[in-house]
């Protein structure tokens, strides 16, 4: 679907490993001062000084977690780099650093890396963060991305996924489902251009859910915000497989159960018109769609106040005791258990 725009091609093995390197990395520029060493030497060097340090690493194949035909290199770069931040965010930490290793095969010129790093940049342009390292090697099909990031974080302020206690209520920001929708969409879209190459995609009506999906901004917000708002969460996740998943998580992990409301759950009106259009229930796509990126969380019932009536936060339920389990209640008010049926990479593929 999308056009080759390169003009020329380069070939990798033109520059060699670190000749590829140096050429991708050369314009990043250092933004922290705990980075004392970035690229160009045989390890980065690091000084946190007292905070507790922040590691996350995720891996991106293409065919599994990207397709090329709709996903442009541009924006993939900015999205492995998302991937990795909303994590550190999830720990009510600050991402300062990362490192990128990618596996590319000989179909790939220099000008589409340069596409990808391109992506990478503005992600560490906007979210303020160093590239510091990575490597670059060959692969015998298609292109593999493993980003690492690195954050801060005080030790009174970190937050972990087994602090939620009975009485606590379930915020999540923003809105979901709009990126699984999405994907829909593009997929739907590419089977038409197979059948039709001529028939370009019209995709204006699906601004919002299309962003959602192809560059997702992680929320580096959220943590500022409850820091000014004077909430500490008791516990934290980023919704990365679906939001009943990540409750899953929460509960297990606080050992703990859950009850959400199905009519607290936020969706944005283009969510809600895409279901309709593809015949989908709204609200399974919210608890098992994923890559929303959003941050879920749990609050005590005393700080509700503080939240009350934000625009980035929804109260969408609250924990209870482990023995009642994980429940959803309907807007029939029918109680229904609540299932991990989010993406699992190792039995399904995506994207």
């Amino acid at each position: 679907m999308l056009e080759d725009k390169n003009q020329s091609r380069t070939s990798l093995s033109e520059l060699g490993e670190f000749g590829l390197i140096n050429h991708l990395t050369k314009h990043f520029t250092i933004q922290h001062q705990s980075t004392i060493k970035g690229v160009g030497d045989d390890a980065a060097v690091l000084d946190k000084s007292e905070l507790q340090t922040l590691i996350t690493t995720d891996l991106l194949v293409e065919g599994i977690h990207f397709d090329l035909s709709y996903m442009p290199l541009k924006h993939l770069g900015y999205k492995s780099v998302m991937v990795n931040l909303s994590d550190v965010y999830a720990m009510n930490g600050s991402a300062e650093q990362i490192t990128v290793s990618i596996a590319v095969s000989n179909r790939f010129s220099l000008e589409a890396i340069e596409e990808l790093y391109a992506g990478i940049q503005l992600a560490c342009n906007t979210y303020k963060v160093d590239l510091i390292g990575g490597d670059t090697t060959s692969s015998n099909t298609g292109i593999v991305i493993s980003v690492t990031a690195i954050g801060k974080v005080k030790k009174e302020d970190v937050v972990y996924r087994n602090g939620a206690k009975e009485t606590d209520l379930i915020v999540v920001s923003g809105d979901l489902g709009g990126a699984y929708l999405g994907l829909q969409v593009l997929e739907r879209e590419k089977q038409v251009f197979k059948v039709n190459p001529n028939n370009q995609p019209n995709l204006e009506d699906y601004m919002y859910i299309i962003e959602r999906q192809l560059k997702p901004e992680a929320r580096k917000d959220i943590p500022r915000l409850l820091k000014e708002l004077e909430v500490k969460p008791t516990s934290m996740i980023d919704i990365s497989d679906g939001l009943s998943s990540e409750l899953l998580h929460i509960c297990n992990q606080s050992k703990v159960g859950c009850k959400i409301y199905e009519d607290k759950i936020p969706l944005d009106p283009q969510v809600i018109s895409t279901c309709e259009e593809f015949d989908i229930d709204s609200t399974m796509v919210a608890l098992s769609g994923g890559e929303d990126y959003e941050l879920l969380f749990t609050i005590s019932i005393d700080d509700y106040d503080k939240i009350k009536g934000n625009p980035h936060l929804t109260v969408i339920g609250h924990i209870t005791e482990e023995v009642t389990g994980l429940k959803l209640v309907t807007r029939a008010n029918q109680e229904l258990e609540l299932k991990a049926q989010g993406w699992n990479s190792f039995t399904e593929g995506k994207n």
